[in-house]
């Protein structure tokens, strides 16, 4: 069976909600999903109950931001089943607030270059929990200025090479404390799109923080790539996960909800190495006790 373990809904960037994304897994086959909303765990709770219902396994998960604090670049964490998800919270209220804070001053800076409104732009990003750069493309395209969510306006506005950009960076948590936070949550740290973020060469020095996997298999990654991450999580003997980082319309090309994951068998290794964290802080407890 297959499991797409990284997939987001209305409540961050994407374009569809909780109980549409179960029942799009329930109709691809696809036996166990993770929603992983950017820095948002309210998803997690009535993901369970509509996945038991459609009889699909809803693992809880959250994409938490960070800053690398070597380079100053964005980083992502996908945290996975957290015992204490309020630990994180405050964590991800903090990252919300500096995404919403960015997303506000973008806003700001495509209503002058165009004929659009921010309350236009709020509209469309209606049940979501924040502000983001789909958002504001899907205004752009209500209005014509585009055919499409990403292509020549998206560059122009979003890249960081571009000098026409409206771009304003967040300042996320630091990702010692991003993964630190994830661990006292009693939640397992893997990193997201590690082809975006920073490669070998970032999940190397999260090793040293305490890493427990990285993301193999994605619509980021090649052959070559899936293979070198596969020989690193190997040698480092890192927990593998994978999924189509799932946004419906708000995707980034043509690929729908279980075309990247992983088998079952990694499910039960990520379940596996969870009983074992619970084991493991058990009997710390029990010791401190004596």
């Amino acid at each position: 069976m297959l499991a797409d373990l990284h997939c987001h809904t209305k409540l961050s960037d994407g374009s569809i909600g909780i109980e549409e994304l179960i029942m799009l897994a329930a109709s691809r086959g696809v036996s166990t999903i993770a929603i992983t909303d950017h820095d948002c765990l309210a998803g997690t709770v009535r993901g369970k109950i509509i996945g038991e219902r459609h009889n699909v396994r809803v693992i809880p998960g959250v994409e938490l931001s960070a800053t690398d604090t070597l380079t100053g670049k964005e980083v992502h964490i996908l945290a996975y089943l957290c015992d204490c998800p309020d630990r994180i919270e405050g964590l991800c209220h903090k990252n919300s607030v500096a995404r919403r804070r960015a997303g506000q001053y973008m806003m700001l800076k495509a209503a002058k270059k165009f004929p659009i409104t921010p309350e236009f732009i709020l509209r469309c990003a209606q049940g979501s929990t924040n502000i983001y750069k789909q958002h504001i493309m899907h205004a752009l395209m209500e209005i014509g200025y585009s055919s499409s969510m990403y292509g020549e306006l998206y560059e122009t506005l979003f890249s960081p090479d571009s000098a026409e950009n409206i771009l304003v960076g967040a300042k996320y948590t630091p990702v010692e404390e991003v993964i630190e936070a994830v661990h006292s949550a009693g939640g397992i740290a893997i990193l997201a799109n590690p082809n975006v973020y920073g490669g070998i060469e970032l999940a190397q020095r999260l090793l040293e923080l305490g890493l427990n996997g990285i993301e193999v298999w994605s619509p980021d990654a090649n052959e070559e790539d899936t293979e070198k991450y596969y020989q690193f999580a190997n040698k480092n003997k890192l927990l593998m996960t994978g999924g189509s980082n799932f946004h419906g319309l708000y995707n980034r090309g043509i690929w729908s909800l279980g075309d990247y994951g992983v088998h079952e068998d990694k499910v039960q290794e990520l379940l596996s190495y969870k009983a074992k964290l619970r084991r493991q802080s058990k009997a710390e407890k029990q010791e401190a006790t004596v």
